[in-house]
């Protein structure tokens, strides 16, 4: 495993790319690429983290996260304490900052949180004193998504300099959108958010490397990777759109669409899907697809994290 002790300044934090540099993130996907073969052995074990106590801190229900950052957190021979919200004291109205004073008193080595407001890991990082890792904040960000999406595409191409990512569907309620077009720039890609113009926040135009447009076909052009976003349909209440149907024929990511991309191009989705209705079911099972690796690299990607943070900042 690489070392990070020896690249200067080292975040306490994953909570977004705000204070990650390149040399930092390309440092997390080339150990990611160590943590591959460990998953790849008959004993999927090392003693990386053993001693330490990793908190599963989930105020949002999540099935496909949590269960691959307690995997990855055991890989490396961590105690986890997994908290569930609807199980807890949150149930009948603790606040959160009393919720993690008592985890705290667990003597917690460091946090994954999940929360469906923006800000709660930050927050979280602010009273624990420990490292805190989001998993996920409402529609702010889910860095490890990102990185997750970011090394699928690089073990396709051995690198993202130059590369073009195209992200289609809802992007205003999408926070995998906002933390893939913080990252795929930092490290040499450039990003293309699609989507109705409804669910096109025109302030992520703003960020470097990114461009924003309606049209699929432009969005899709001569891109190495296109990912599918999931529909949010229990968020669209406020009229964003006419008709799921509406949305299927002009935004689905298809093989029609994808005649436009780079003949080589990999299909993401960062689950759960929606299919035939942000993706054809041929599209996602179909030799394009990238899909089911992706959830396998979430593991190697989360234990790379957890190494950094934990053992890289001592």
């Amino acid at each position: 495993m690489n070392s990070p002790a020896s690249m200067g300044s080292h975040p306490r934090h994953l909570l977004d790319f705000q204070d990650w540099t390149p040399e930092r993130l390309t440092a997390i996907l080339d150990n990611a690429d160590t943590m591959l073969q460990v998953l790849d052995r008959p004993v999927k074990k090392v003693p990386a983290l053993q001693g330490l106590t990793v908190c599963n801190a989930f105020f949002e229900n999540s099935t496909r996260t949590r269960t691959s950052f307690e995997l990855a957190a055991r890989r490396m021979s961590a105690d986890v304490l997994t908290f569930a919200a609807g199980a807890s004291s949150v149930s009948k109205g603790e606040s959160l900052r009393d919720t993690m004073e008592v985890l705290t008193s667990y003597k917690v080595d460091a946090y994954i949180v999940r929360h469906h407001a923006a800000g709660a890991a930050h927050l979280v990082a602010r009273y624990s004193g420990k490292p805190v890792i989001n998993a996920g904040d409402g529609r702010r960000a889910h860095p490890t998504q990102a990185l997750l999406d970011a090394y699928t595409i690089r073990q396709e191409y051995g690198s993202l300099e130059g590369k073009t990512v195209a992200i289609i569907g809802d992007i205003r309620h999408s926070r995998v959108a906002r933390s893939n077009a913080e990252l795929l720039p930092k490290l040499g890609a450039k990003v293309v958010l699609c989507g109705p113009a409804p669910l096109l926040p025109a302030g992520l135009g703003a960020l470097p490397g990114v461009t924003l447009t309606t049209d699929p076909r432009e969005a899709v052009r001569g891109a190495h990777a296109v990912m599918a976003l999931r529909l949010q349909r229990e968020r669209m209440s406020g009229g964003f759109l006419g008709s799921l149907q509406e949305y299927a024929d002009t935004y689905q990511v298809n093989e029609t669409l994808m005649q436009e991309a780079e003949s080589g191009a990999v299909v993401l989705h960062p689950g759960p899907m929606n299919r035939d209705l942000e993706i054809s079911g041929d599209t996602a099972d179909g030799p394009r697809s990238r899909i089911l690796k992706q959830v396998e690299n979430g593991q190697a990607i989360r234990m790379s994290v957890l190494y950094h943070l934990l053992v890289g900042r001592n």
